[in-house]
């Protein structure tokens, strides 16, 4: 579902949904998503389905799931409308243990949802975000890098 760019007042300490930097889209949820989760395409279904429905982003080993797309703003469940900041600033994005600010983010790798470090010359995923902060009990502000 298309959405649309606003002019915005941008002045330092505005919230996170007032940047013209950041971009939502919405959704179906395929599964239960978590707030925060990394999501992907449902390409198990078929024709257009497959850019309406999302799943949290699975984990695909050593290389990073190069599918990530995005991170939900909040929980949905099966066939629930969900949505996804697909460009921009996330204030609370699941990512790996000790992640610290400045660094590159690929698609899961072990666990569902959440983002890994990049390892230049291991993870082969596409970068998908970037760490803002180091982060607390798997959680941290990301930039999310546009990808959809």
């Amino acid at each position: 579902m298309a959405t649309s760019t606003l002019v915005q007042l941008l002045a330092a300490g505005e919230g996170a949904d007032t940047s013209n930097r950041r971009q939502i889209e919405t959704f179906l949820a395929s599964g239960a998503i978590a707030a925060g989760d990394w999501v992907e395409l449902d390409n198990a279904k078929t024709g257009a389905d497959r850019t309406l429905y999302v799943k949290e982003c699975t984990g695909v080993a050593t290389k990073g799931n190069a599918g990530a797309i995005g991170v939900a703003l909040a929980a949905a469940a099966a066939d629930e409308q969900v949505r996804v900041v697909v460009a921009g600033y996330v204030a609370e994005a699941s990512v790996a243990g000790a992640t610290v600010a400045g660094d590159a983010l690929v698609g899961p790798i072990g666990t569902a949802g959440r983002a890994e470090i990049e390892v230049p010359g291991t993870t082969t995923g596409a970068v998908c975000g970037i760490a803002l902060d180091a982060d607390t009990a798997n959680v941290a502000p990301v930039l999310v890098i546009k990808r959809f």
